[in-house]
């Protein structure tokens, strides 16, 4: 993550909780603790907020005073280094269950910005609220690529809306692409109310869910529950899969695909 993104992130994170530690810093943001003080220290002398003892808050003078919803959830630029291998596999499976000049609806998430790759070359139309999606797929890509209305919140590189009147309701796609922070027999979880409300407004106008979670996101639960597993049509897993996980998914008529891990990937997160 470049210096300039992360001090971004950080005035963010600032904006929603008006105070954050170095050490959640760190951990939201995936970058070391003398990195963060070192963010801090810089910014805090150009004014854009004030440095306190273990943490910074927002500065009275700051532009990012005005405190917005809090929307809770993983900081996508550090989700996307984390099993990226793994991740890139599952996002170019899904993208093979695509036909060309389909309609499709991918919810914003690391899993999911990684099918943006695969589709370079394809021409589909595309609904999504993942900003980072869309401006890679309009810019390198020939589909038709439509956003919804809303807010962007950089932090999880996403487009909400608080209205129910938007793009959404006027398109339908054959097949919804979801990322999850994970997937159990209760269902498939998000992470906040405001999460749960704009993808369900996504499913609503899918034919076929399909989830793509690797396999340390199985039989793990967040906070909200966004739909029965009953609802799952498919499941795009890697192959350290538990077992006995994935046939407690099939046996509730999930199609379980399982793509080869990487074994050195492996490795890196035992």
């Amino acid at each position: 993550m470049l210096e300039k993104q992360r001090q971004q992130l950080i005035l963010d994170i600032l904006a929603e909780q008006r105070f954050a530690s170095v050490r959640s810093l760190s951990s939201d943001l995936g970058a070391s603790e003398a990195t963060i003080r070192r963010d801090i220290t810089k910014m805090a002398a150009r004014g854009l907020l004030n440095k306190i003892r273990g943490g910074a808050e927002v500065s009275a003078d700051s532009a990012v005073q005005a405190r917005r919803r809090r929307v809770k959830g993983s900081v996508f630029l550090a989700s996307k280094e984390k099993n990226v291998t793994n991740k890139r596999l599952i996002a170019e499976r899904a993208v093979e269950l695509c036909d060309e000049g389909e309609a499709i609806i991918i919810n914003g998430g690391s899993s999911t910005f990684m099918m943006g790759e695969f589709l370079a070359d394809r021409q589909l139309s595309v609904l999504t609220n993942s900003f980072v999606l869309a401006q890679y797929l309009s810019e390198n890509s020939l589909n038709q690529v439509t956003v919804p209305g809303g807010e962007i919140y950089r932090k999880q590189g996403i487009i909400l809306s608080a209205y129910e009147n938007d793009t959404i309701q006027n398109y339908h796609g054959s097949k919804m692409f979801m990322g999850t922070p994970g997937i159990s027999g209760q269902g498939v979880t998000e992470s906040d109310p405001l999460l749960i409300r704009a993808e369900q407004k996504l499913k609503k106008q899918a034919d076929t869910l399909i989830v793509l979670a690797d396999s340390e996101k199985l039989g793990k639960n967040s906070n909200f529950i966004l739909c029965p597993l009953s609802e799952v049509d498919v499941l795009i897993t890697d192959s350290n899969a538990d077992t006995e996980v994935i046939h407690r998914f099939e046996a509730q008529g999930v199609e379980v695909i399982r793509v080869a891990a990487v074994a050195e990937e492996v490795e890196a997160s035992a």
